[in-house]
Order: C-alpha cells, then sequence, then structure tokens
C-alpha cells in the first residue's frame, strides 16, 4: 500500500464517502479509511433520505457531483413528494431506501473511483507537527502521510449504547465504537462534547397485523432525486401507519426509572426535533396519542423500522410498548430500540471552509460537527472533500452564503452559532427559501461542480440541453399573445378563471392563481411537448417571479438587521410568535444587537423578523 497520500478520509459514513469522491475526482490521491468496510454509507437509523430541507441538501449534492442522488435512486423502495399543498420553496422529495442496496451500491461506486485507495483501519490519532496535520495513526500502529486530513466520524467517536439500565461501549447496530481518538484531540488542544440520539425497534414484518393498519402507497408519477437519474415508479414497498395509546403511555410512565434519559446516565444531549417517544411522553401529557409509522428496510429483509418510536428504554419495557399498537399485538422485536452517545467538536473550532482553526490542514464533517441526518453528513462531505483540495493547491476554498445553497445556510449556522445539541436542516433555518428551491438547485450550483471538475461532459451538456428548453419556453411564454376566443374563454371558465377580453401574453395568463401550465398547453401548446419537469419549472419561475423579487429585497433588510442594536430592557416575551427554543435562548443570551442574535443556535430567520418587527415599534413608538 501507499504511505502517502494528498488527503486522507477518516470515515465510510454519508460524510466520508462524498468528501472521499470529491477529493478524488478532484485528481487528489485520496486514502478513506474506515473501520469496517461493512459498514460502508451505513443507513444506521431509518433507511430513508430527503423531506424538507434535506431534500434540498440531497439535489444541491446532487448539483455539485455528489454521489448521495444517484446511490438513493437507485436503492429506492418508496417515494413520495412532500408539502404539496404549500408553496415551491419547501416542496421536495423523501425516498424510502432498501440499506443493503444503498450500501452496495455506494461501496461500488468508492471501488471504482480511480485515485482513491480504502482500507479498513481504525483511527486513533493524529499526525500534527508545527500547528499543521502529516496524516494519521491507525490502532495498528500503521502510520499513513497526507497534508489534508477529513475527520467524519460519525457515531463512532467514544459510542456509547444505552438499553435502559445497561450501557457498553458500542457503534450504532452493534458496530465497534471508535476509540483512541478523543483523547488525541484533546491532546491538540480541541475542545469536545458529547451529544447522544437513538433508534427505534426493528420488529418481525411477518408478525404484524398489516391489514388493521392505514396503508400510505408510493407516488404513482415516476420520481428521481438525481438530475441525471430517470423517475420510477415504485410498487410493493408501502408504509403503514399506526399510533401510541394510553396503555403504551402507561408502559413509558411506568418504565421511566430505569430510564437512562430520566436518571441522568445519559451526559449527551439529544435531538430536539426528533425526541425519543418517552421524552414525547413526558413533555406532552396531555396528547393522547401519537403518529408511528411501520416502514420497510430492504427487500428480502423481514425487518421494518418504526419510525417516530425512539427510545431508550429496557427491553421489557419495549416488548410491552410495541405490542400496545394496534396491528402491533403479536409483533416480535428483531434488534432493540437503544441510545447512543458520542463525541463530538463543537463547530466554532472551525473556519468557513470546514478547516479546523487550531490545525490547519485538518478538516471535519458530519456528526462530529454536531448535526444530524444523512443529508447534513453528505452534504458537509462533498464540501470538506473539494475544500481539502483546493487548500493544497494554495487556491481559495468553496464557502457557499445563505442566499446561494441550503449548504451555505448549514455550514454558516454551524460555524457561527456552533451547536449544543445534534443541528437539523430545517427550512425555517432558511431566509432565502424562495429563492433556493429543490428544482432549482442545478442552475445554482452545477456551474461550480462543472468548474471544480465533478461534472463531467455528459451530465453537463445533460443540463445545458434542459436549460435551453427551459429557456425558450419561458421567451415563448413572453412573446406568445393569447386573443379572446369562445375556446379560449370556455377553457378559462372551465378553470374557474375570468374570460378574457383583450389580448394578453400567455405568461401573464399562467401568473393568474387559477391557470396552471397543463391548461396553457390546451391554450397555446408548444410545438414539442416538454418533460414534466420543465413543464413545473416553467409554471414556478413564471407565477413566483414577483415573490422572487420581493424576497431579493427582503435580502436586503436582513442585511441591515445585523446593525440593529437591542435594548438592555427588552422584553422577549412580549415579542408574540417567537419560538420556544428561540425564547429560551435569547433569554439566556440576551444578545445586544439583532445581527448577534441571528448568530444564536435555534433563532430561525422567522424569529429575527418578529424581532425586527418589535424592535421597529418600539423605536418608533419613542420617537413619536
Amino acid at each position: 500500500m501507499k504511505e502517502h497520500y494528498d488527503v486522507i478520509v477518516v470515515g465510510g459514513g454519508h460524510a466520508g464517502t462524498e468528501a472521499a469522491l470529491a477529493a478524488a475526482r478532484m485528481g487528489a490521491s485520496t486514502l478513506l479509511l474506515n473501520l469496517s468496510l461493512d459498514n460502508t454509507a451505513l443507513m444506521a437509523c431509518n433507511p430513508a433520505m430527503g423531506g424538507p430541507a434535506k431534500g434540498h441538501l440531497i439535489r444541491e449534492i446532487d448539483s455539485l457531483g455528489g454521489e448521495q442522488g444517484r446511490v438513493t435512486d437507485a436503492s429506492t423502495l418508496h417515494i413520495r413528494v412532500l408539502n404539496t399543498s404549500k408553496g415551491p420553496a419547501v416542496r421536495t422529495l423523501r425516498a424510502q431506501c432498501d440499506l443493503v442496496e444503498y450500501h452496495r451500491t455506494m461501496k461500488h461506486v468508492l471501488e471504482s473511483t480511480s485515485s482513491l485507495d480504502i482500507f479498513q483501519g481504525l483511527v486513533t490519532g493524529l499526525l500534527v507537527s508545527g500547528g499543521r496535520v502529516e496524516g494519521v495513526v491507525t490502532r495498528e500502529q500503521v502510520r499513513f502521510g497526507a497534508p489534508r486530513v477529513v475527520l467524519t466520524t460519525g457515531t463512532y467517536l467514544g459510542g456509547k449504547v444505552h438499553i435502559g439500565l445497561v450501557n457498553f461501549a458500542s457503534g450504532p447496530l452493534g458496530q465497534v465504537a471508535a476509540e483512541g481518538l478523543t483523547e488525541d484531540l484533546r491532546r491538540h488542544g480541541f475542545e469536545v462534547g458529547r451529544l447522544k440520539t437513538g433508534t427505534p425497534p426493528r420488529i418481525h414484518a411477518d408478525t404484524v397485523d398489516w391489514k388493521s393498519l392505514t396503508p400510505q402507497q408510493s407516488e404513482r408519477d415516476p420520481l428521481c432525486f438525481s438530475h441525471w437519474s430517470e423517475g420510477a415508479v415504485h410498487d410493493g414497498f408501502a408504509c403503514y401507519l399506526t399510533r401510541t395509546t394510553e396503555v403504551t403511555h402507561g408502559i413509558i410512565r411506568e418504565a421511566l426509572g430505569e430510564s437512562p434519559l430520566f436518571t441522568g446516565r445519559i451526559e449527551g444531549i439529544g435531538p430536539r426535533y426528533c425526541p425519543s417517544i418517552e421524552d414525547r411522553v413526558v413533555r406532552f401529557p396531555d396528547k393522547e396519542s401519537h403518529q408511528v409509522f411501520l416502514e420497510p428496510t430492504a427487500r428480502g429483509s423481514a425487518e421494518v423500522y418504526m419510525q417516530n418510536f425512539s427510545s431508550s428504554l429496557p427491553l421489557w419495557a419495549q416488548e410491552r410498548m410495541v405490542r400496545s399498537l394496534p396491528g402491533c399485538e403479536k409483533a416480535h422485536i428483531l434488534r432493540p430500540a437503544y441510545a447512543i452517545e458520542y463525541d463530538y467538536l463543537p463547530p466554532t473550532q472551525l473556519t468557513p471552509w470546514l478547516e479546523t482553526k487550531r490545525v490547519k490542514g485538518l478538516f471535519c464533517a458530519g456528526q462530529i460537527n454536531g448535526t444530524s441526518g444523512y443529508e447534513e453528513a453528505g452534504a458537509q462531505g462533498i464540501l470538506a472533500g473539494v475544500n481539502a483540495v483546493l487548500t493544497l493547491r494554495g487556491e481559495s476554498p468553496v464557502v457557499l452564503g445563505r442566499s446561494e445553497a441550503y449548504m451555505g445556510v448549514l455550514v454558516d449556522d454551524l460555524v457561527t452559532k456552533g451547536t449544543r445539541e445534534p443541528y437539523r436542516m430545517l427550512t425555517s433555518r432558511c431566509e432565502y427559501r424562495l429563492l433556493l428551491r429543490h428544482d432549482n438547485a442545478d442552475r445554482r450550483l452545477a456551474p461550480l461542480g462543472r468548474k471544480l471538475g465533478l461534472l463531467d461532459d455528459f451530465r453537463w451538456n445533460v443540463l445545458l440541453r434542459r436549460w435551453k428548453t427551459l429557456e425558450e419556453e419561458l421567451e415563448r411564454l413572453r412573446s406568445i399573445r393569447i386573443s379572446p376566443s369562445p375556446e379560449v374563454n370556455r377553457l378559462l371558465l372551465e378553470a374557474g378563471s375570468t374570460p378574457l377580453s383583450e389580448s394578453v401574453t400567455a405568461e401573464e395568463l399562467l401568473r393568474r392563481p387559477e391557470a396552471d401550465y397543463a391548461l396553457l398547453v390546451r391554450i397555446a401548446p408548444p410545438d414539442e411537448p416538454l418533460e414534466k419537469e420543465i413543464r413545473e419549472r416553467v409554471e414556478i419561475e413564471v407565477k413566483y417571479a414577483g415573490y422572487v423579487k420581493r424576497q431579493e429585497r427582503a435580502c436586503e433588510r436582513l442585511a441591515r438587521m445585523e446593525k440593529v442594536e437591542v435594548p438592555v430592557d427588552f422584553e422577549w416575551r412580549g415579542v408574540p410568535g417567537l419560538s420556544s427554543e428561540a425564547l429560551q435562548k435569547l433569554e439566556s443570551v440576551h444578545p445586544r444587537t439583532l445581527g448577534q442574535a441571528g448568530r444564536i443556535s435555534g433563532v430561525t430567520p422567522a424569529d429575527l423578523q418578529l424581532l425586527w418587527i418589535a424592535l421597529e415599534r418600539r423605536r418608533r413608538k419613542g420617537s413619536s
């Protein structure tokens, strides 16, 4: 084996795979070190990809030339469009994946990538000299040299699993924990924190009464995440809905004395937006029930994932809890639920390009930075891999702005605000979400992916043709005029729209709330039928043009908020609409400016808007 590389990536999860692929595809000799090749791209929690904000991240990774979207498409069992009743800013996809196929496909991509070597080894220390990283050392005392190292240790770093009052060193799903590296990081001066996450039981499909449950079928339209995949309809793998009962809640309350979460045995802070079922029951005592989704995990597998039912209670309680759910009266647990604690580096120790401030050449991505989720990990991974290579070349690193990508929001939140709890990407964290839609990720980021060398000629030319078609159709709608006629007005009346009294452009007609592109095609069809994705993008571009311009102006106003001062005696509880998390953090920190408030983890752009309004009203009242 080689002893020296340009880039070494430590960890083969969702951050590590994207980092290693990006670095290798940019021409850097790259080594991916993983403590077990069998857990490459392991879906240790829910085998699902996407959802609000997370689906946006997948599209952005794909647009830059990453792999997560394509591997998701290759392993999809069930897929849906979310937030269809809402605006295009928050619409996205969520796919249930075959976790075995996801792992197999990603591992094959890694093994087939030139300039990339893979080796199974547990990294226990860094080689550092003069404040610069020079490589890593493994448990077997094997040394690999590199001027750039990317740490993507996931939940393995110092991993400890809790099931009731029993705990033991472990990675997720019984994997080996990564021990030794934490102590080395402290030795190099890094602050190390402790976080916690959890996972629900997996039950045997043959012991569930499926007929008594409500199925949620996959979409009937062909769908996919990647810009270069072919949409498909997926049959045979529905998700099913059940709910907790008062009996479930009674069992949970009975078992709280053996809960590591409520007895103080767990030191790490858990995820705010994905709490355990016992945490939900305690926090919301008046709620009669909570939704639980039973979801497939793989083709040919009897394992069923219990979404929204994560727990760290003892096994005896888990068995009774599971069997208290409608449809699960005879369910058999294959894998128990557990909580897992792990070490992380508070991300304020990083630059905006994910390089550590303390050790030059050392980058961090994924859950080591305090995030949760495969998508957040993949987004950081590709950026860390790219910037490791760019800085090695002496070029400027990529730093995406908050108005350019959800990736930019994610990284800016981490390195500016930090986090003391597992960070989850939410659409509410993004103040420019109408500009950063799921559908336009390619226009925003593919040119950068092409410049970096991550998009080959074939994929780039596919996008060029697609963009050309889109622009031509938009120009056609601006130029063609539609005159009043009995047939046109009949179609408009059928659609619930006002008949024409004078000619209008097709673009003006499409702006009407009642008109959609399908109606326009009946009135003024294009020369050639357009792809479904192009049709949807044309409609969004036309209908929301005014809103986009308004949001661009809002961007300028938000920039001015950085200069707004907060009075010392300001009453935070007097601001209606603030989220409970924001109120808690603001009262604790009491920022002196609105800009400072915006850098506090948990204070969303929506909270900032409310604060700005309250401060402006106070200023005007004082002036008068």
